[in-house]
């Protein structure tokens, strides 16, 4: 019974196969694809608002200490560490590793340019 199944379903797979390919419309199709990236690249302008309401429930994952949200930069901040983590599309990526030094920046903009 597995080997009829098998073999009607390689046959309808073929048959089908060969009838897309001899289709204009798929053809066409085919010839004016787009990349689905072109359409993600274009960054628009205006990010959706911060829900300030999630400040009530996020915390710092290193610390476990409360946030603040800083409208300027679009971050939350640690003031004890001194991390910031960035808002994107309005959703706060909370992974470490991608939290910015607060510390580092307020350094290296108070050193004098030579």
């Amino acid at each position: 019974m597995l080997k009829n199944v098998l073999s009607r379903l390689v046959t309808e797979t073929a048959r089908v196969h060969r009838q897309v390919n001899r289709s204009p419309s798929i053809q066409t199709l085919t010839a004016c694809r787009v990349s689905a990236r072109s359409f993600t690249e274009v960054k628009d302008e205006v990010q959706p608002p911060f829900d300030s309401s999630l400040l009530k429930v996020l915390v710092c994952p290193l610390s476990k200490k409360p946030l603040r949200y800083d409208p300027n930069t679009n971050e939350l901040i640690n003031e004890e560490l001194g991390i910031a983590y960035p808002i994107v599309d309005g959703i706060p990526n909370m992974i470490p590793q991608e939290a910015r030094l607060l510390q580092k920046d307020a350094q290296t903009s108070s050193t004098p340019a030579e």
